[in-house]
């Protein structure tokens, strides 16, 4: 039986606590989620499971008896991967387990921008009956969606759009062609041209140094002055200077935003005090059902690494054939 702690960096579902016990580890909460904390009370553990927070090289030089760091979720630009891969520990993810939820949280972003949903809240408690007398509200059958990313929860989304009578357009250049077609959207060329014939935008591809700061001014000026941007991936794709000009000079007509780059989003902070934007603090992966997969399917990954077993959603493969032993 495998036996030893695995450090639980933020809290999982108990599901995923219940798999890990039942194989013989012992989930042990972390009391912070700070490099000098991690670095700390990961030392004796052969397995930490983390979800945005990552894991940072430090602590990956703190854990000598460390041999596989789970990622409770589909990013992985808060681990530590070089320093883990030269170490020798596996880094395993989840991609595809919390898709679903994600996609719906997509589209109900979409919903609450086209339909004004929080003004129009406001406005029957204030008992203001000129709202719908002022307000753009906007009718979605019809429209294009433009999907930047065209993985797991990308396709989920283009379902959900297509269900709804939304022309779907995706970029997606690695993906074959049959993804597109079951999932009934078009392929789009570039970002540059789902960037101008969208409608509504909405980015589903990971954080790494090649799409960070992907929208920027000259993206956003590229788009329709009635069009919407969303994101539900990763605050980092977007520059959110340039967006909070854009929404300022009304250059688009609205963001739906559930992650930004630094979270939680401080009270502060100009995104905040704008009322062309929908935010929501980074909770499209926390519905009960997609917490139960993502937890289950990292635990249970966890327990393949240890058990010897190549795991699915394997994030740095090279590393396999010298991982460290057990």
């Amino acid at each position: 039986m495998i036996t030893g702690p695995c450090l639980i960096v933020q809290p999982i579902h108990a599901a995923g606590l219940d798999r890990l016990r039942a194989a013989g580890l012992e989930p042990r909460p972390a009391s912070g989620t700070d490099a000098e904390t991690l670095g700390r009370e990961v030392a004796g553990c052969v397995a930490v499971i983390t979800r945005n927070t990552g894991f940072p090289a430090g602590a990956i030089a703190a854990a000598p008896d460390l041999r596989v760091i789970g990622v409770h979720g589909t990013g992985t630009d808060h681990v530590a991967k070089a320093a883990a891969t030269e170490a020798g520990i596996v880094v395993v993810n989840t991609p595809g387990a919390n898709a679903v939820s994600v996609a719906e949280q997509t589209l109900a972003l979409i919903f609450a921008l086209a339909k004004a949903l929080p003004g129009a809240d406001r406005s029957v408690r204030a008992g203001d009956d000129s709202f719908k007398f002022t307000t753009r509200l906007v009718e979605l059958a019809g429209l294009t969606l433009g999907l930047v990313g065209f993985g797991a929860i990308g396709q989920a989304t283009a379902r959900l759009g297509a269900a709804l009578g939304l022309r779907v357009l995706a970029y997606g250049p690695s993906r074959p062609d049959a993804d597109f077609a079951n999932a009934g959207a078009l392929r789009a060329a570039s970002v540059d041209t789902l960037l101008a014939e969208a409608d509504i935008v909405s980015l589903h591809v990971p954080l790494t140094p090649d799409t960070r700061g992907l929208i920027g001014r000259a993206q956003l000026a590229r788009m329709k002055r009635d069009a919407f941007l969303i994101n539900t991936s990763r605050g980092g794709l977007i520059d959110e200077a340039a967006l909070i000009e854009a929404l300022e000079a009304g250059t688009i007509a609205g963001a739906g935003l559930d992650v930004f780059a630094q979270e939680p989003l401080p009270a502060d902070h100009p995104l905040a005090r704008q009322a062309r934007a929908i935010l929501t603090p980074h909770v499209g992966g926390s519905t009960e059902a997609a917490l139960i997969r993502t937890a289950e399917t990292a635990a249970g990954r966890v327990v393949d690494v240890l058990a010897g077993r190549r795991p699915g959603g394997l994030v740095n493969p090279d590393v396999w054939p010298h991982r460290r032993a057990l």
